[in-house]
């Protein structure tokens, strides 16, 4: 068997294991983790395998027969005909929209309940505020620390779904059916009062009304993971990393 079809092989070898996870368990391996083992292991296969002159001549041999045999011209056209169609191929499919169709509306923001229980304790979303919010001009270095907090809880929870950069593009998010909402732009949580991300944080997808249900959401209810301390302090990282300042009751 030629070095080259070999290298091929076992790269093939690898991607089909790191997709067995997610064929055989239904806990797919994500994709941009995929593609860095994929790289990596061209890398380390490549290296073994032109340790030596000789090796790597023998490596390569068909690919520099190919391009510069004038006997091959043939062969050399239809190759660069057929790639380019492949790569097109093979965009197309990973940009295509779901060829089920749309099922469903999905309401971005639904509506909130007027009350929740959570915490022990009774919230009336019509009042509710972050207690932590005034010490943005009351006590600016405090207000600081929260947000750092915060910062730090998210990573640790949440950008795994919701991404580095707030931008729904976690590592997780491409198994997601719908995919998380993005926090950038002046469009999204910039409309949203604090009250309402806080029922959204704390309640989940479980947590939704069953009016116009039902909901598409794999938001997870965090009540029983973060105190409600931490949650705003979450709140507050997420508006202070976007540059958006939440919505007043008085606007």
């Amino acid at each position: 068997m030629h070095k080259l079809l070999k290298l091929f092989l076992l790269i093939l070898g690898i991607y089909v294991l790191l997709k067995l996870p997610g064929l055989l368990f239904g806990l797919p391996v994500p994709s941009s983790l995929i593609l860095l083992y994929l790289f990596f292991a061209a890398i380390v296969t490549i290296l073994v395998m032109t340790t030596s002159d000789a090796s790597a001549n023998e490596l390569f041999s068909p690919i520099i027969a190919l391009l510069e045999e004038p006997a091959r011209v043939r062969q050399r056209n239809t190759i660069f005909v057929i790639l380019p169609l492949f790569a097109a191929l093979i965009t197309y499919l990973a940009v295509r929209p779901d060829s089920e169709g749309v099922v469903g509306f999905r309401s971005v923001h639904p509506a909130p309940p007027a009350v929740i229980e959570a915490y022990g304790q009774t919230y009336d979303l019509g009042t509710l505020e972050n207690p932590l919010r005034s010490l943005e001009s009351s006590e600016p270095e405090r207000f600081r620390s929260y947000v750092k907090e915060g910062g730090d809880i998210y990573f640790q929870n949440c950008f795994f779904c919701h991404g580095a950069k707030l931008d729904g593009r976690g590592h997780y998010a491409h198994a997601l059916t719908p995919r998380p909402l993005t926090f950038q732009g002046s469009d999204t949580i910039s409309q949203l009062q604090e009250s309402y991300v806080f029922w959204r944080v704390v309640k989940g997808g479980p947590g939704l009304p069953k009016q116009a249900g039902p909901w598409a959401s794999s938001m997870p209810a965090w009540e029983g993971i973060l105190n409600e301390e931490e949650v705003w302090k979450v709140i507050l990282f997420i508006y202070d990393y976007t540059g958006n300042k939440p919505r007043q009751w008085s606007h």
